[in-house]
């Protein structure tokens, strides 16, 4: 701790570990903390146990759902678009290395059509995405061992992390546990510095655990539904993920359904009706809103590059946008993602 280091991260969610690593690729001295005990902060991915806990309030989960190890349920649900900006950066930094991912089955469109028929229109080619076997937790962690091959040094269950300002209000360093690591920027996520970000809307989001595929799309193991604003008549999308043991994110025979949305009420009950009325029967099902934050700060002035939290959008795209704006702010040089994408089809397998 007692250390001087060109940057401090704070929060080892995706944003924050991609940061860490390319940043530490570009031979900055990189120190990555979490008050956390586990990788991922607002996008790890919890075991059943875990999920039970934050839901529940127990950490005995019924038997008949199975091995509580077999889960990865992700909290922040997210497709990769198969050539989009996720996959470039994953091959830019060669962390496509730590991972395996399968292709996604099937992407589809909610239509209510005349005769109150329901249909979902499947995209023609099948589907443009991709996701990594045991779940989205394995991209920080992938980023996070990319960081550390290059220096990076990481702590993790840092309680507290209060972040240090100098006399001209600039970012000068981080005390955990009356240590104070010296630095020339932060970057973090809204929780760590709560009066430097606005909240900016609100997700509604409900998991399920099931014994089946989402009716109607050609029995998918993993699929995308997508129930446009003005089907619903509401001001903005609602979104259905699914994935299952075959991408090793539940025991065999389980799928992992999630329906989120922008909340325009504080019921999300209610409000995500639409989407689990195509879910068919489940085993478990639970209801959740977190709040988005975005920055409010001048990072120009005081040095702290802050992260938007995550949308309700079921791909990385707006994601990684976020992720090279502040690559940018923080280096004034513009990542080259101009990469061979046929690598990552090798590596799909």
């Amino acid at each position: 701790m007692d250390e001087e280091y060109d940057v401090i991260v704070l929060g080892t969610g995706l944003k924050e570990c991609i940061l860490s690593g390319l940043l530490s690729v570009d031979g900055l001295k990189v120190l990555h903390m979490d008050r956390n005990d586990y990788y991922g902060g607002e996008s790890t991915s919890l075991n059943l146990i875990q999920l039970w806990k934050r839901f529940r309030g127990s950490d005995k989960p019924p038997a008949q759902l199975g091995a509580s190890r077999d889960y990865n349920v992700d909290m922040i649900p997210k497709y990769i678009m198969a050539n989009g900006e996720l996959v470039r950066v994953l091959i830019h930094t060669d962390v496509t290395k730590y991972l395996y991912f399968k292709a996604v089955d099937g992407s589809f469109v909610y239509n209510k059509g005349k005769l109150y028929a329901e249909s979902l229109l499947r995209f023609a080619g099948g589907s443009p995405y991709i996701y990594p076997l045991y779940g989205l937790g394995e991209l920080p962690q992938a980023f996070a061992r990319l960081s550390a091959v290059y220096g990076g040094t990481y702590m993790l269950n840092k309680p507290e992390c209060k972040v240090e300002f100098d006399g001209d209000g600039k970012a000068c360093g981080v005390t955990s546990e009356g240590e104070t690591a010296k630095c020339k920027k932060v970057v973090c996520d809204p929780s760590y510095l709560p009066n430097k970000v606005k909240k900016v809307g609100k997700v509604a989001r409900a998991i399920a655990i099931m014994s089946h595929p989402i009716p109607s799309t050609n029995d998918s193991h993993s699929a995308q539904v997508i129930l446009p604003q003005k089907q619903l008549g509401r001001k903005s999308d609602m979104y259905l993920f699914c994935c299952s043991y075959s991408h090793n994110v539940a025991p065999k025979g389980k799928f992992i359904a999630f329906v989120s949305t922008e909340a325009e009420t504080d019921n999300p009950e209610t409000e995500l009706k639409p989407g689990i009325d195509l879910l068919g029967p489940v085993d478990e099902i639970f209801f959740e809103t977190y709040d988005r934050y975005e920055p409010v700060n001048e990072p120009g002035q005081d040095n702290f590059f802050i992260s938007t939290s995550y949308d309700a959008t079921t791909h990385f795209e707006s994601t990684v946008v976020d992720v090279l704006n502040l690559y940018t702010k923080i280096t004034g040089k513009v990542l080259d993602l101009n990469v061979d994408l046929s690598a990552a089809s090798a590596a799909e397998e």
